[in-house]
């Protein structure tokens, strides 16, 4: 066996332990048929107990100093905890309550640490844990251990054993995007909702992108056994079901009343940030800076509902969905014209957009994205009908980074050399540069920019 796979002394060590540990967990599951239902109750209870991120931290499981170990890489919490790097954002999540700009943001709120808790734990710590200064561990996305940990590592084990266990399935894009949304877009359970007087007092604007994000928080190798036990990732399908999830998400939480209004006000949250943050001319020479958008059919004066996840589903459903284009489209422009006949229209149109983007969550991650599509999918973010809605910074960060996914994916799979991907980068990096700085942001020169980036990699086809 050693011979077949190449595993060392220690690995092979630690696969008999794991060996004799699973005994153990068959001979506990077998004692638990017999007991009396409400023994069973608890028994179930305590399967789903938040163990903590010392629970997957030793040296034979995730713990090494090293990635080279097998199925997986092993090295999983030096990567969590890495400094240096966006894959220890996570562990990092605590502490930046506690750093100059976290603490500046809660003086200006006025918390006590009871306000603290309540408003930035339910993301910038891991519900359920003992420890709120490991951060956002291995529980926050994998779900709690209890009911998982003894079996996940033994021989002959299965990734769908796994999640029948309680494991979250986050090979699933569906399951994933509903995980991270919950902290980087929004959720209904406690402290995971930035409301805009929390980014009035100075938290960073929130924005996601499912793969992009994915990508920067990547600890595991999709080598043969990642594709044997879960599949092949695909960043066409994981982007566009990113998006569909995203739009699904803010429209579930707008129809909310007690999230879509601040006392008086509408919970501004929800509405384009640039529709208010523009420069005030108030000579008789002003000069309005806003962009017409023929996809908002709102006056001037209203803020917009921020629609860069709406923008990004009407490219995607020009390739892979064309026969909903159209009907799309309608319901883009019907939205945001009830936006100004009140809040009860508003709602009711917004459930029929829901309605629509769950559909296409659905739709897309039942499909099988072809290099094609990829090429389609960057045509149909930079053309006219999509660009002119790029009005806005909101949207147009989106476009970028999509950009940036659909490149990468297209790379990963073969359709584009890491040579013509090098190429390719000075002029992403425009486009970068051009949503670099929110308050100088230049819709039409933005539009030029992506144009040069996209012409670009359609050159390398």
């Amino acid at each position: 066996m050693a011979e077949r796979i190449g595993l060392s002394r220690a690995t092979l060590f630690a696969i008999l332990a794991c060996v004799f540990m699973a005994s153990g967990a068959l001979g506990a599951s077998f004692l638990v048929a017999a007991e009396p239902a409400e023994a069973q109750a608890s028994h179930a209870d305590s399967m789903k107990r938040h163990l903590g991120v010392a629970s997957c931290a030793g040296s034979t499981c995730h713990g090494r100093s090293l990635g080279d170990g097998v199925p997986v890489r092993q090295d999983e919490l030096q990567m969590w905890q890495e400094e240096s790097s966006p894959t220890g954002a996570h562990s990092r999540a605590y502490r930046a309550v506690y750093q100059p700009r976290g603490q500046a943001i809660v003086r200006r709120l006025g918390l006590d640490s009871a306000g603290v808790a309540r408003e930035c734990l339910g993301c910038h710590a891991e519900p359920g844990a003992s420890r709120v200064e490991d951060g956002v561990g291995c529980e926050a996305c994998h779900g709690d251990a209890g009911g998982w940990i003894a079996g996940h590592y033994t021989v002959g084990t299965s990734h769908e054993r796994n999640v029948s266990q309680g494991m979250t399935d986050l090979a699933d894009p569906q399951v994933r995007a509903g995980v991270c949304l919950d902290c980087h877009f929004g959720g209904t359970a406690e402290g995971q909702f930035v409301h805009h007087r929390i980014m009035g007092a100075g938290h960073p604007r929130v924005s996601f992108e499912l793969d992009l994000f994915s990508t920067l928080q990547q600890h595991w190798n999709v080598d043969a056994d990642y594709v044997e036990r879960k599949g092949r990732p695909n960043a066409l399908r994981t982007w566009a079901v990113g998006q569909a999830e995203s739009l699904n998400r803010s429209l579930s939480l707008f129809e909310k009343p007690g999230l879509a209004n601040d006392g008086m006000f509408p919970e501004f949250y929800f509405f384009d940030c640039h529709s208010c943050h523009r420069r005030i001319y108030d000579g008789a020479d002003a000069r309005a800076t806003k962009v017409a958008n023929p996809f908002r059919p709102i006056p001037p004066g209203y803020p917009p509902y921020n629609d860069e996840n709406m923008i990004m589903l009407a490219a995607a459903v020009r390739v892979l969905a064309p026969d909903m284009a159209g009907a799309y489209d309608g319901q883009v422009r019907a939205f945001h014209g009830a936006m100004t006949q009140g809040r009860e229209q508003a709602v009711l149109e917004a459930a029929k957009m829901r309605s629509t983007a769950k559909a296409l969550s659905t739709r897309f991650a039942g499909s099988a994205f072809t290099d094609r599509q990829g090429f389609a999918m960057l045509d149909a973010i930079a053309s006219e009908a999509v660009a002119v809605r790029y009005t806005d910074y909101e949207g147009a960060v989106q476009s970028v980074m999509a950009m940036d996914t659909l490149l990468s994916g297209l790379v990963t799979q073969g359709a584009v050399s890491q040579a013509q991907a090098s190429s390719l980068r000075l002029d992403i990096n425009r486009a970068y540069a051009a949503v670099k700085e929110p308050n100088s942001f230049d819709p039409l020169a933005f539009r030029a920019a992506l144009s040069s980036a996209v012409r670009a990699i359609k050159g390398m086809r």
